[in-house]
């Protein structure tokens, strides 16, 4: 029985699937369209050459596999890559892409207004039906994306979500850096709790407000009723725990708080930019209630997360941006979730003010305010001369064609160097040394990390020249 091309790629998508995680599968492979086949040789089409340079040097040997497995040792893929409707001429290398969104008019600008929590003591005789949650509604766990960089923590938002206060995930504490989603998957919590459970009280409050309610309650000699009012709160939800450091007097009366709801089975949930064993400036006895449940933290979102966490915002607001755009952004923008957000209201800005189209000039303008210093940023020229000097050679060395050892091991240092730190495509890093094609800059990188994993003294040489490429950014 002869196969047509779809039944082959779809077979060779179901071998990627056992070798790849799922977001990269959805991210890299679910898009890609298959062409036409020609004896032994599959046409696949791409959006963008990054793609194909990403996919070339991540997953080339997976579509090998594959695609030998469904025709043969003598397969290859030939790839196409489209931009804006117009098809490259296919080259014989391993490939696959994503597609690009649909467009979408009339962009509208998200709402981030929050509202201020109400001090309990300003409503006399108060009822548990009239305490305000607080929440956001735009904060839900269907909208929060999983990747690797979080789905422990969302994994245990979702067990207390369903059953809170009888987990052995209490407290739940939420850590990581600012910007990673610790507010989102938190409130995320309380409102999920809020559509199954509707008759508990669910209260959401930031560390700082919590300070003002009981910096009023001092004042008005209501610490006591402090304590009392908040045993009618079913969920607690307390944002940014590690500005109660060095706060005597208001860790301790959440201290009693958070004993008292415990004590009654309650669910609390607490973020922190930080693990609970290194908070410091706050009562052992304290750090050990927070070591009671789980503590789940979130680290930087991979590429492939960043991708989708982004689309997932420009479809939010309605904004359809080219998929090359969206993998400059990615690309570019590797701090925090609060910066892809910036990026998306600064998109959103300029296209509504301005009627431009979205493109990866503007997205650049945009990337532009991100930066801290723009002039100082990581170039390949800057690398090379740091690179030479290390190496005692000259710039030009680099870039020549001799294939003298130590200028070879200097000129794949340089390469690793450019593609980790400069995040120039290997195309524009092949460019800027003599001329060469994206697939030697692949092979010094191989080449670079295979040694690193062998020899101590060369990965101590790489460590030593990052730090010199990051001190001479910083100066």
């Amino acid at each position: 029985m002869v196969k047509d091309y779809a039944t082959i790629w779809n077979n060779c998508l179901e071998i990627i699937r056992s070798n790849v995680n799922e977001q990269s599968f959805k991210t890299w492979f679910e898009p890609v369209k298959p062409v036409r086949l020609d004896d032994t040789v599959l046409t696949i089409q791409v959006p963008n050459q990054f793609f194909y340079e990403w996919l070339e040097e991540h997953y080339a040997l997976i579509l090998k596999k594959a695609i030998r497995k469904e025709l043969g040792d003598k397969a290859r893929l030939e790839y196409q890559i489209r931009l804006d409707r117009e098809t490259r001429n296919p080259s014989s290398v391993p490939q696959a892409n994503g597609a690009n969104k649909s467009q979408t008019e009339n962009p509208v600008t998200p709402d981030f207004v929050k509202t201020e929590i109400r001090n309990p003591f300003v409503i006399p005789g108060i009822r548990k039906p009239q305490i305000e949650s607080h929440l956001s509604s735009r904060y839900l766990l269907n909208n929060y994306i999983e990747g690797d960089c979080n789905r422990l923590a969302r994994a245990a938002a979702e067990a207390v979500s369903q059953k809170p206060g009888g987990t052995a995930f209490n407290p739940l504490v939420i850590f990581g850096n600012v910007g990673l989603g610790k507010t989102h998957l938190a409130q995320a919590v309380g409102n999920a709790i809020i559509a199954s459970k509707p008759d508990l009280i669910v209260l959401y409050v930031t560390t700082e407000q919590f300070t003002n309610q009981i910096i009023h309650a001092i004042r008005t000699n209501a610490a006591g009723d402090f304590v009392n009012w908040y045993q009618q709160i079913d969920v607690l939800i307390a944002d940014d725990i590690q500005f109660l450091a060095n706060r005597d007097k208001t860790q301790e009366i959440f201290f009693h708080v958070f004993n008292q709801l415990h004590q009654a089975g309650k669910q609390i949930v607490v973020t922190s930019d930080r693990p609970p064993k290194e908070l410091a400036g706050m009562s052992e006895r304290l750090i050990s209630r927070f070591k009671w449940g789980l503590s789940a933290d979130l680290s930087a979102p991979d590429f492939e997360t960043r991708v989708a966490i982004l689309e997932a915002k420009l479809e939010e607001v309605g904004l359809g941006v080219p998929r090359d755009v969206v993998d400059y952004v990615c690309f570019n923008i590797s701090g925090n979730i609060r910066e892809l957000e910036g990026v998306v209201a600064g998109l959103v800005a300029r296209t509504s003010l301005t009627g431009r189209h979205v493109d990866i000039r503007l997205a650049q303008e945009v990337i532009h305010d991100f930066m801290i210093n723009p002039s100082s940023e990581i170039t390949i020229d800057k690398i090379n001369n740091i690179v030479a000097e290390y190496f005692s050679m000259d710039v030009d060395r680099l870039r020549s064609q001799t294939r003298k050892r130590e200028v070879v091991t200097a000129r794949q240092t340089a390469m690793y160097l450019c593609k980790k730190l400069a995040k120039e495509p290997l195309k524009a890093i092949g460019n800027a040394f003599g001329g060469r094609d994206h697939s030697t800059v692949i092979y010094a990188c191989r080449s670079v990390n295979n040694l690193m994993e062998t020899d101590p003294k060369f990965r101590a040489l790489i460590t030593d020249l990052e730090k010199q490429v990051n001190m001479s950014m910083a100066g």
